[in-house]
């Protein structure tokens, strides 16, 4: 089931909502760092380089710096995902035009499509995950997967990646990108082909100790995006709007 939370501002003045924002992304950028039980090589990503001062910081409040860092992070995850996808999956990227995983990831990543390839039809967001579970899809589903989350991850930050004083970021479409996660996840474990066997390898139970690296990615994902939903809804002074589904019929929800 797909439980969300309400949340509502409560008097929660600017330097305590900043405070609170500081605090939870501490929180979760430690968590992102923890190791998981099964490491693998190529998932581990260097930390984050000082930004130089630009003029146009002038212009961003913290609340802007901190949904800038949550979708950096967001996506950043979302490309973790996809190396572990391929090499769990290597037959994936031999479907595609590439010499190599490495180079469908770049491709996958390249800002400048927007997340929006011709080699999937020119699908994006919602409808390029559900792509990635079709039966007729003979495409790598690795890549439609990652793009597709990718971009929905996106279109719910309102399309940008730099945000400033006079940016709204709509925190309904964050809460609902967080439970769009939760549905891609169930799918990535659980669909499964006219033959029964699952369209994407992901987490592996057999191990000792089990590898469960994958739920630990998504739990991060998840949790950035009900964060950052709960700043924004404080911010503006705004209440989030409480969804339920069943995960076995359960819908991806609308973003900008």
């Amino acid at each position: 089931m797909i439980a969300g939370i309400v949340w509502g501002r409560n008097g929660i003045g600017a330097s305590a909502s900043r405070s609170a924002c500081i605090l939870t992304l501490a929180l979760l950028l430690a968590a992102c760092a923890a190791p998981s039980s099964q490491p693998s090589a190529g998932a581990k990503r260097p930390p984050p380089a000082a930004e130089p001062f630009r003029i146009q910081d002038l212009a961003k409040s913290d609340i802007d710096n901190v949904t800038e860092t949550h979708l950096e992070e967001s996506l950043a995850i979302v490309r973790n995902l996809a190396e572990k996808l391929y090499r769990r999956n290597p037959r994936e990227w031999r479907k595609g035009p590439y010499t190599s995983a490495e180079v469908a990831i770049k491709r996958a990543f390249d800002r400048s499509q927007e997340w929006r390839f011709a080699e999937l039809g020119n699908a994006r967001g919602t409808d390029a995950i559900y792509l990635a579970f079709r039966p007729e899809f003979g495409g790598d589903r690795v890549f439609a997967f990652t793009v597709g989350l990718a971009g929905m991850l996106y279109q719910a930050y309102g399309g940008k990646e730099e945000f400033y004083i006079f940016d709204v970021v709509e925190p309904q479409s964050v809460y609902n990108a967080a439970r769009n996660v939760e549905i891609a996840a169930w799918k990535l474990s659980n669909a499964r082909d006219p033959n029964g066997q699952l369209f994407l390898l992901s987490n592996e139970s057999a191990g000792d100790p089990p590898n469960l690296s994958f739920e630990r990615e998504f739990g991060k994902l998840i949790a950035l995006q009900d964060v950052l939903a709960r700043i924004l809804a404080q911010h503006e002074n705004r209440t989030l709007r409480r969804i339920v589904q069943q995960l076995p019929t359960a819908v991806f929800l609308p973003v900008k």
